[in-house]
Parts: structure tokens; C-alpha cells; sequence
């Protein structure tokens, strides 16, 4: 059993739990807070959001010993809150709700957009619910209901979220492990630690790798994109026309199976060993449209040695948005960056067997669930071990 303390709704709260027991069935079962709604349990339909800290957290995939030393905030807080109150009228006068399983959730969305976004048009509104799934209105009373607090105006004086939203921990990052030449690992590096950020919508990340391989090797692997294509999971490379790239990525978490289609435009500075690109992509089925702006630098710690840093700059609008999250999305940027390294250090070191380099390539699924399983597990690990 872990012990933790919180707030929750403004009142203290001491509990022992065991460290798999989530949050929303913490706030259910112990403390009988059942406005938080349990729907998919996989942190996709939104039913159980609420706020953790300020930020709207999905509670059934948030481990309740996670969350010891943090304000946490249900539906149930929120009776007394200006904005809160504002947005329940509106669902009622739009129409907002029918069955009402996905309102309390909604309802932490909702707010957290009237906060944060307060020039939002309908097409922003429906970006930020896209995370949020309801079977029954089609959601056109529910952004009518946003509309219609965001045109009242300012938020009402007193309102206790004016402050800024809360930057989020990040996933434990692995140290350098140098057991041989084929071993490569994400590092933080001083100068650009591993980081996400929101800004406007779009997210960053920044992230480190060593190959234990000299610099111009990666350089000239680098500016092949079949060759990286390669060595990343899911990544097709169909064509290449000087600094124009067409591809596809297939992405499989469960029963979700998606494919982004598109294209992206490449610029290398040969001087300076960087380069930049920038793309888009969509996924046919659920329509959802992931855009990205990378950035590239390579460095030589040493003269058998090279760094890759990288900057991302990246916005996911659609369906599959809630898997945009910060955590989520650095552990697994963290685990792709590090798979895609080992096999390209491989590869430049003629261990691995395959060709250098082919003008197509293609590649089984990205297996989101497997590192998502990796990810649950280092979670757990940290939780377990003393100290």
C-alpha cells in the first residue's frame, strides 16, 4: 500500500491505496464522488476528465498514488464555480446533453476552453472536444453552449483558475547505457532537455540521442530518407523527388488502426550538420490531420561519437487529438527516437544485415500498445521501488 495525501474538492485527504488502483475509482469507491463517469477505461472517450492541479486529466488512466500531493477537483467542486455555473445553463438552453454519461467531463472540457481559449471560433471548439466522445447530441448544442459563455465575455472576478495551467512532469528518462557500440539511449542534455510545451495550440518536444558512430557517417545517412524511413516503425517512404517527400505511417494501439498519408519538405544545412523539415498528414479514416515541424542538429561529443537534437514543434486536430498529451506523447517520442536509433546505429555499423539503403520502405504497424505497455510499467516500477 502506498500512503498519499491530497485535496480533493478543498478538503484534505489522507489515504493508503495499492499503486494500481486509478484515480477515478479512488474518487468512486472510497471518497463516493460518482459524478466522475468511467466510459472506455483507456483514456479516450473523456468521461472521467477532471482537474488535477488546474489541468483537465483523465482519471482512469491516472493512478490515484500518482496524483499524492496535487488539488484535485471533480464535477462535485465545481457547484460554486462562475464559469462552471455559466456553462450549465448554456447546456441546458442548447440543448447540450441528452443521456448525460459524457456531460460532467464535457463540462471540465468546456471550461477549461472558456479559460484558456478565449477567443476560440466553433472550428477551435470542436478541435479542443475532439478528446471528449458523445454518442448522443452530434455536438452542435454543445459548441453552440461554449459559444454562447465565451461570447458573454470575461470570466467572472474571483474565478480561482486565472493563473497560468500548470507545466505537467515529464516520463522518467533512461540514462546513457554504453554496454557496446549498438546501444543507444535518450540522454538529457543540459542545453536541450527533454521538454513539452504547449504554445498557441501546437506542442513541442526536444529530445537527445547518442550514436556511437562519427559524424559524417550520420550526416550522409541522415540526408537519405529512405534510409531513415527504415529504421522508424510504421514509416513508409513512397517517394522522393529532390526536397519534396511523399510517405504514410501506420499506427495500430488495440482495435485503432490508423494510416497518415502526406507529404513534407526537407532542408539540410550541410555547414552547419542541420536541417529542418516541415509536413503534413492525414489519417483517412478518422479524418484526423497531424501537422509537424522538426528541426534537426548533429553534434560530435566526441570523434566517435554523434548527437542528435531535436526540436518538434506538432498539432494533432481530430479524433485521435487526446493522444496528444504531453506525457503521453514525450514517452512515446522517447521510445520511437530511441528504436529508431539502435537500428540506424545498427545499420551504419553493418551489424544489423540488411542494405544500407533502398529507395522504398516499408514497415509493419507502430505498435502503440506495446510501448504503451512499456511506459505503464516503468510507471509502476518507480511507485514500487523504495526511496
Amino acid at each position: 500500500m502506498t500512503s498519499i495525501s491530497l485535496t480533493v474538492n478543498g478538503d484534505s485527504v489522507d489515504a493508503a491505496v495499492e499503486p494500481r488502483v486509478h484515480l477515478a475509482d479512488f474518487l468512486r469507491e472510497r471518497l463516493l464522488l460518482t459524478g466522475t463517469h468511467i466510459g472506455c477505461e483507456h483514456g479516450v472517450c473523456g468521461a472521467c476528465t477532471l482537474l488535477v492541479d488546474g489541468s483537465p486529466t483523465r482519471s482512469c488512466i491516472t493512478f490515484a498514488a500518482a496524483c499524492d500531493g496535487s488539488d484535485v477537483r471533480t464535477v462535485e467542486g465545481l457547484d460554486d464555480d462562475p464559469v462552471t455555473a455559466r456553462l450549465r445553463d448554456a447546456f441546458k438552453a442548447e440543448h447540450a446533453l441528452q443521456c448525460g454519461y459524457c456531460t460532467p467531463g464535457m463540462l471540465v472540457t468546456a471550461r477549461d476552453i472558456v479559460h484558456r481559449l478565449p477567443d476560440a471560433d466553433d472550428e477551435r471548439v470542436r478541435l479542443e472536444l475532439s478528446g471528449n466522445l458523445c454518442r448522443c447530441t452530434g455536438y452542435l448544442g454543445i459548441v453552440r453552449a461554449i459559444r454562447r459563455v465565451l461570447d458573454e465575455g470575461a470570466i467572472p472576478a474571483g474565478s480561482r483558475d486565472n493563473a497560468p495551467l500548470p507545466v505537467w512532469p515529464e516520463l522518467p528518462r533512461a540514462d546513457i547505457v554504453r554496454a557496446d557500440a549498438a546501444v543507444v539511449a535518450a540522454v538529457a542534455v543540459p542545453a536541450a532537455a527533454p521538454t513539452t510545451a504547449r504554445d498557441g495550440g501546437a506542442s513541442t518536444l526536444r529530445q537527445s540521442l547518442l550514436l556511437n558512430v562519427p559524424l559524417e557517417r550520420v550526416w550522409s545517412a541522415v540526408k537519405d530518407p529512405a534510409l531513415i524511413a527504415s529504421c522508424v516503425p510504421g514509416l513508409t517512404v513512397v517517394r522522393v523527388d529532390g526536397d519534396e517527400i511523399e510517405g504514410r505511417m501506420d499506427v495500430a494501439l488495440g482495435p485503432i488502426k490508423a494510416r497518415f498519408t502526406g507529404r513534407a519538405t526537407v532542408n539540410y544545412v550541410a555547414s552547419a550538420y542541420a536541417g529542418s523539415i516541415t509536413g503534413e498528414g492525414r489519417d483517412g479514416t478518422t479524418g484526423t490531420r497531424l501537422g509537424a515541424a522538426a528541426r534537426f542538429d548533429l553534434a560530435a561529443p566526441s570523434p566517435a561519437e554523434t548527437r542528435i537534437d531535436l526540436a518538434i514543434d506538432y498539432t494533432l486536430r481530430g479524433p485521435l487529438a487526446q493522444f496528444s498529451r504531453g506525457s503521453i506523447v514525450q514517452g512515446f517520442a522517447e521510445e520511437i527516437a530511441a528504436s529508431a536509433a539502435r537500428s540506424l546505429e545498427a545499420r551504419l555499423l553493418g551489424q544489423s544485415g540488411e542494405p544500407l539503403a533502398a529507395s522504398t520502405q516499408t514497415s509493419s504497424s507502430l505498435g502503440i500498445g506495446a510501448i504503451l505497455a512499456r511506459l505503464v510499467w516503468q510507471r509502476l516500477r518507480k511507485l514500487l521501488t523504495p526511496g
